[in-house]
């Protein structure tokens, strides 16, 4: 290769890694958070590799791609965003150190590839399940705090994981293994503690009821939903209506009473006893419903709608002349909840007839609070999910990380073969993460690692990795610090090809 391929290779990884030193102070359970303000003007305060890359402004081709990367990685696997990006800028850093010991790209790319074949496969060899159908609800709801572990929400992670773990079995299919994330609703509402946060069985709305006098409280409510607004038929083009005398006014007014006489006799002969509209009311068709003792909630959004049909199996008519018995849907309790001020009002649907939606209900002293404890949720939502598609795990900590090296370390052959300086390099990047890990805990990062080398291979116990404030080392197995297996091995994955994708640049074409 000449000097300006080289050079085009080293100004490539030189973005990575600017992009992933932002990254860096962020990365593991006492990692620093990062102020953004968005392009609204909004203020985020966050941790989160992906909330990071996403509100920031990335700029750069390579950038861009390697901030693609981390949005897919987080997509498949909803966790380790900050790891696959550093990973990748590591294995970059130590690929520029050979390109200018004279190894060419193509050889570190078939090196790289084979190292992390073999990575995977020893993952593979060091993962564990649970021990008996006894302790599973405990090992998924450890799995569930380890993801919480490094977001500012950690404190009130007790209570977050187990609503989490909670709200997924209640929505998993076990036969399937896999979980539709769509039917569980997490709403956050500012006010009290993280320790205030609910698992509520069933959908919550942000609305009230249509009337103050309509009662708070509906047991055994059968729903109909509707899409179209409770107001006297318009014409679709722009006319006038000319009253001159007052039995005109007599006929129109008779006229609305009947129409909205007719509705009402539609929805009473249906046997529903609430009304779900997409839009509003008029005053009169309010009034009348509540002579009728049909309660109403209005102006519900096209998504809640749905959420209700599918829960509740009712029907979503676009006409009131549709609604019929067999478009109604059915729901144990609905009620009408306030959250500190009275302004603060959510409606809640209880025991739903049809599936197994749940809505988590957040609650927290600011905003960005809750978009944290969102962001955390989500995040242990995913690790349960890949625990249902497949029980296996590794010990965190940075543990597995240096057992891959070491294991790359005894194919050594200790001479300066190409093949031996390739998988040095990538055991180097293996072990960066864990110094990284190591850096943000306030340890000596070179101290630490030496350590934890040496009691994996002294006790041949590969589960000691970087201990928390008390410790240095600790093992994390006896601790209960868990990541799957799914996202450890996609981790390696992802930032391996795409430090390989980066390698094989040699040459950017503006147009």
């Amino acid at each position: 290769m000449n000097e300006y391929n080289i050079n085009t290779i080293r100004r490539n990884i030189n973005q990575v890694s600017s992009l992933a030193s932002v990254l860096k102070s962020s990365f593991g359970p006492f990692g620093f958070d990062k102020a953004i303000r968005d392009r609204d003007g909004n203020l985020i305060i966050t941790n989160d590799g992906a909330t990071i890359l996403q509100k920031a402004k990335v700029k750069g081709l390579i950038r861009s791609m390697v901030a693609e990367m981390s949005k897919s990685h987080d997509n498949e696997t909803g966790d380790g965003t900050t790891g696959v990006v550093l990973l990748t800028s590591f294995l970059l850093e130590e690929a520029i150190k050979l390109i200018e010991n004279g190894v060419h790209p193509n050889r570190i790319i078939e090196g790289y590839l084979y190292c992390c074949d073999k990575c995977v496969s020893h993952l593979e060899y060091l993962s564990y399940g649970y021990e008996n159908d006894v302790s599973l609800f405990f090992f998924l709801l450890n799995v569930s705090k380890t993801a919480m572990n490094s977001k500012i929400i950690n404190r009130s992670k007790d209570k977050l994981s187990e609503i989490t773990l909670k709200s997924v079995l209640a929505i998993a299919d076990i036969k399937r293994r896999d979980v539709n994330f769509d039917f569980v609703k997490i709403e956050g509402k500012i006010g009290g503690s993280l320790e205030n946060s609910m698992l509520i069985n069933g959908i919550i709305i942000e609305k009230e009821f249509s009337h103050c006098q309509m009662p708070k409280k509906i047991n055994d409510a059968r729903i109909c939903l509707v899409t179209e607004p409770l107001e006297p038929p318009k014409t679709k083009n722009k006319c006038e209506v000319q009253i001159t005398n007052s039995q005109s006014y007599k006929d129109l007014n008779s006229l609305e009473q009947l129409f909205f006489k007719q509705i009402i006799s539609q929805i009473k002969k249906s046997g529903a006893n609430l009304l779900v509209c997409q839009w509003g009311f008029d005053d009169e068709g309010n009034h009348l419903l509540l002579r009728n003792k049909i309660s109403a909630i209005r102006w519900v959004n096209g998504t809640e709608i749905e959420l209700l049909s599918i829960s509740t199996g009712s029907s979503i008519n676009s006409r009131y002349s549709e609604i019929n018995c067999s478009t109604v849907g059915f729901s144990g309790k609905v009620r009408e909840k306030i959250l500190g001020n009275y302004d603060n009002k959510l409606i809640i649907f209880e025991n739903c007839a049809r599936s197994n939606c749940v809505s988590i209900l957040l609650r927290g002293g600011s905003e960005f609070v809750l978009q944290e404890a969102k962001r955390s949720v989500r995040d242990a939502m995913w690790a349960i999910r890949n625990m249902i598609k497949r029980c296996k795990v590794v010990s965190g900590g940075g543990s597995v990380e240096i057992s891959c090296a070491l294991k790359l370390h005894q194919s050594f052959n200790n001479n300066n073969n190409v093949r031996d300086m390739i998988s040095k390099a990538f055991s180097s990047a293996l072990k960066s993460i864990t110094k990284t890990l190591a850096q943000n805990a306030g340890k000596l990062p070179l101290e630490t690692i030496s350590k934890i080398e040496e009691i994996q291979i002294n006790e041949n116990n590969p589960n000691f990795g970087v201990g928390n404030l008390k410790t240095d080392i600790m093992d994390m197995k006896l601790n209960k610090i868990y990541e799957t297996l799914i996202g450890k091995q996609q981790q390696f994955l992802a930032a391996t090809q795409m430090a390989c994708s980066i390698l094989r640049i040699d040459e950017i074409i503006n147009n």
